[in-house]
C-alpha cells in the first residue's frame, strides 16, 4: 500500500511514518524544505518537495496514493488565520477529487463541531466540512484534544515569571494527548481502512485542568508550588504579542482559550468520550523536565 502524509517530520507525522514504514508498506512525506529529504531517506520514506499551497503539486503527489494523511502546518504570518486553514482545505479537497484518492485520514481537532468562537478549531471545522463534501471518498477525521508539546512553549513563562498561566480558567478541563498516540491512533485507521463513509475519532490521552497541570510540571521540575496564574482575554493577547506572537494568531489562540473556559470546545467530545490513551501528563511531565533543564 502507498500512502502519502502531510506534515514534514513533524510530532505526528515522523512516528506515523515509521509505523506504516515497518508495516511493510510505502510512505511518502510531503515537505516543503529539501534539507529534510536526508532524514526522511533515512526513514525508509520518500519524500514530495512542495507546498500545500500548490494545487497542481498536491495532486500530483495524491495520485496513486491508497490512502492520505491530511493536516493543515502551523503558518503563523497570515493576515486571517481561519481562512488560510479553510484555504488548505479546499486545496485538499480539490486535490483528493482530481487525483481520486478514495480513502482520507484528516488531522482535526476537539472543538471542530463549532462554526464559530473556537480560534483556529475554527479553521478545522471548516476543512472537515470541505472533505465531507467529495463523493465516494471515506474521510476518518481525528479530533484529538490539547497537545503536551505545545506546554514545551511556557518554559520561558515558567523560568522567567516562576508562573504556569493561561486564560483557559484553573478548574476548566482540559483534555490533553500526546502526539505518539496520535500518529498511533492515525496508522491503526490507514492500516485498517475499514472507516466508511464520513466519521470522526477523538483522541485523548488525559484529562485535567490547568491547576492539575501546573501542579505536575512543576513537580517534575522540582517546583512543586508552581502557582496557576489565571489571565483575562486581554491579558493573554498581551502576553502572547509580547512573546513574539503576531496579533492575528494571538487573539486565535486567546478565542480557542476562552472556548476552554466555557466548556464549548469539549461540548461535543463529551457526548461521545472515548478511552485514554497511553500516554499520561505524568508522562510528558519527564520530557519537560528534560527539555526545561536545557533551555
Amino acid at each position: 500500500m502507498k500512502y502519502v502524509l502531510i506534515g514534514s517530520l513533524g510530532h505526528i507525522t515522523k512516528p506515523l511514518a515509521g509505523e506504516l514504514i515497518a508495516a511493510g508498506h510505502e510512505a511518502v512525506i510531503v515537505t516543503s524544505n529539501a534539507g529534510r529529504i536526508p532524514e526522511i531517506t533515512a526513514l525508509g520514506a520518500k519524500a514530495a518537495i512542495g507546498s500545500v499551497d500548490d494545487l497542481a503539486f498536491l495532486t500530483k503527489t495524491f495520485t496513486g496514493a491508497d490512502a492520505i494523511y491530511t493536516m493543515v502546518p502551523p503558518k503563523f504570518d497570515v493576515s486571517n488565520w481561519k481562512e488560510y486553514i479553510h484555504g488548505i482545505g479546499r486545496n485538499y479537497a480539490a486535490a483528493i477529487k482530481a487525483s481520486g484518492v478514495k480513502k482520507v485520514v484528516n488531522l482535526s481537532s476537539i472543538g471542530a463541531h463549532l462554526a464559530e468562537g473556537c480560534g483556529p478549531v475554527n479553521g478545522a471545522h471548516l476543512v472537515e466540512q470541505e472533505l465531507n463534501r467529495l463523493d465516494q471518498v471515506d474521510v476518518k477525521h481525528l479530533r484529538p484534544g490539547f497537545f503536551y508539546t505545545n506546554l514545551l512553549n511556557d518554559i520561558n513563562m515558567i523560568k522567567h515569571a516562576g508562573i504556569f498561566g493561561n486564560n483557559y480558567g484553573g478548574d476548566s478541563t482540559v483534555l490533553l494527548v500526546h502526539p505518539v498516540d496520535i500518529a498511533a491512533v492515525a496508522a491503526a485507521e490507514l492500516l485498517r481502512g475499514n472507516y466508511t463513509g464520513k466519521s470522526i475519532r477523538y483522541i485523548v490521552s488525559d484529562e485535567r485542568t490547568s491547576k492539575g497541570i501546573a501542579a505536575a510540571l512543576g513537580a517534575a521540575i522540582g517546583q512543586p508550588e508552581l502557582p496557576y496564574v489565571a489571565f483575562s482575554d486581554e491579558e493573554a493577547v498581551n502576553g502572547a504579542v509580547q512573546a513574539g506572537l503576531p496579533l492575528e494568531i494571538a487573539r486565535n489562540f486567546v478565542e480557542m482559550g476562552s472556548a476552554v473556559r466555557n466548556g464549548q470546545m469539549i461540548a461535543d467530545y463529551k457526548q461521545h468520550p472515548v478511552p485514554f490513551q497511553k500516554i499520561k501528563l505524568e508522562d510528558f511531565a519527564k520530557e519537560f523536565a528534560i527539555a526545561f533543564a536545557r533551555s
